[in-house]
């Protein structure tokens, strides 16, 4: 990990689309401004983490469902008719 010193105002560039800009220190909170691409995601970490956890539930549920669809065709073809 990377670790650098910045003061209110100062800036960290990422790359050549990515700027990181200390906007505010309040006692141990610090308020950064992030330019970046639209098409960059960009997240707090626990809200990264509660994205991940749902798509990885999501996942599992289509699993689940495209096994209970396949199950229902499976079993749907091997109904006999009754000719009587």
């Amino acid at each position: 990990m990377l670790i650098l010193s910045r003061k209110k105002g100062e800036s960290i560039q990422i790359g050549d689309d990515i700027e990181i800009t200390i906007a505010a220190i309040h006692g141990d909170q610090v308020k950064i401004g992030i330019n970046a691409p639209k098409h960059v995601e960009i997240h707090r970490k626990e809200v990264y983490l509660d994205i991940q956890e749902e798509n990885a539930n999501a996942a599992k549920n289509i699993e689940g469902l495209l096994h209970l669809l396949a199950q229902s065709k499976k079993d749907s073809g091997s109904v006999k008719k009754n000719d009587g």
